[in-house]
């Protein structure tokens, strides 16, 4: 994973805060992100299995597409819940706790034999991961200020576009290669092995994070007093919203309805995209699953220049924007060559620099008007709700498929929603998140 992170140009790298900044990056984001590439390569790689599991265990696409999408459910009713005692007990304890408690869960995906047991078990990996990904945003606020968040989460959500890296070719060619292997199926060995990096991930959380720059002994006093300050006196700008006030807040209900499409084009995608590879004439699990893999590359420079461009210029809405129109684009251009490797490959492609880019950026927004505790139940709120198109999506791409035998209907909806996430985020005022 690529975690070089340019924070701050070279004249102010002697700065107390910049040089703060400059070792909690190094230090907290490799492991931030490891964690986040093993779930994401638990979360999908139901997608790889499905090429076995499905005939052998007679799934149907609408069993499988609702299997995949009940993980969401778990999620969305244990997501509040979970970044609140977050807040409370610090993101070191219980990040590790998420971590430990869905690599078991994963790993014991191996022994679904019925659709019952396959929803359960998704039901409780959903239950499980939650909080994960807004604990660890809600973390970062508490020790990167505005001017450097686009790029750190930039760099965060490399993970993202590295678990497709990681994820895709690990997954073929477990499929590929272990099928029989002491007689259980390659699917089976799919979820258990790459279930244990998830443990060894968790160990490390325990190990290296720190709640708050004040604690952080690897910090000079002068450092952490530096970023400690800087911090606080932007907590003190933000608003503290109630659980109603954030269900009512037109501005923050323009950035769930837009997130909330972005979740239901990202894991439409990636739920469905072997099968979308396969139908474009690649045949071999391990092809396929490097086909799928090279796709996520592009997303990573995307990730990285969208990141410094936006903090550089205090630009947050148009570069979201761009995102957004690029997936309406690559999307396009997957439905139109769904026959076809290269114009298909080239609009996954687009895709996912789209779509895979906009978490980085789109975080800037909400953790610019909230703070405190409200911060941490409103990034929740936002994550929670949002990831319930998690379960729509790949419902809906399996029940569109089942009933005409092809995806081509969904792929243009993605297409359309993906343009209107766009025009919603243009609708939040720039006063508030240009920062």
């Amino acid at each position: 994973m690529v975690t070089t992170i340019p924070l701050a140009p070279a004249g102010t790298a002697r700065d107390a805060e910049t040089a703060a900044v400059l070792k909690a990056a190094w230090r907290l984001l490799p492991v931030l992100m490891l964690a986040y590439v093993c779930a994401y390569v638990d979360r999908i790689n139901v997608g790889f299995a499905k090429l076995e599991m499905m005939q052998e265990l007679g799934f149907s696409d609408a069993v499988y597409g609702f299997g995949a999408g009940v993980f969401f459910l778990g999620y969305f009713l244990f997501e509040v819940p979970s970044n609140l005692i977050l807040h409370r007990v610090g993101a070191r304890v219980w990040i590790a706790r998420i971590m430990l408690t869905w690599g078991l869960i994963s790993g014991a995906m191996m022994f679904v034999a019925s659709p019952t047991q396959f929803y359960v078990m998704r039901f409780l990996l959903g239950a499980a991961e939650a909080g994960f990904i807004p604990g660890v945003i809600y973390f970062l606020t508490q020790w990167f200020p505005s001017a450097w968040r686009g790029r750190v989460l930039g760099v965060f959500y490399i993970a993202l576009a590295s678990s497709g890296v990681i994820g895709g070719p690990l997954s073929g060619a477990i499929l590929q290669g272990l099928s029989g292997v002491g007689g259980h199926s390659g699917w089976q060995w799919l979820f258990a092995l790459e279930a244990l990096p998830t443990l060894v991930a968790g160990a490390l959380v325990w190990l290296v994070l720190v709640d708050r720059p004040a604690d952080a002994a690897w910090l000079s006093p002068a450092e952490r007093a530096a970023l400690s300050a800087a911090v606080e006196a932007e907590n003190r700008t933000k608003a503290h919203f109630t659980l109603r006030a954030l269900l009512s807040d037109r501005n923050l209900i323009l950035m769930t309805g837009a997130f909330f499409i972005n979740n239901f084009a990202l894991y439409g995608l990636n739920f469905w995209m072997p099968t979308l590879i396969q139908r474009m004439g690649v045949a071999e699990p391990a092809m396929i699953g490097l086909a799928a893999g090279a796709t996520s590359l592009l997303a990573i420079v995307s990730m990285v220049l969208v990141g410094r461009s936006a903090d550089r210029c205090r630009e947050r809405r148009w570069h979201l924007a761009g995102l957004f129109l690029c997936g309406t684009l690559g999307f396009a251009l997957a439905g139109f060559g769904e026959h076809s490797v290269g114009i298909g490959l080239l609009g996954l492609c687009l895709a996912q620099m789209g779509i895979l880019a906009v978490p980085a950026q789109f975080w800037a927004l909400p953790t610019a008007i909230l703070g405190g505790a409200g911060a941490a139940a409103g990034i929740a709120l936002i994550n929670s709700i949002a990831n319930l198109s998690g379960f729509l999506g790949p419902y809906v791409i399996g029940f569109v498929k089942d009933a005409t035998g092809t995806t081509i209907g969904s792929i243009y909806l993605i297409s359309a929603l993906l343009a209107v996430a766009a025009a919603m985020i243009l609708c939040v005022p720039a006063r508030l998140v240009d920062k």
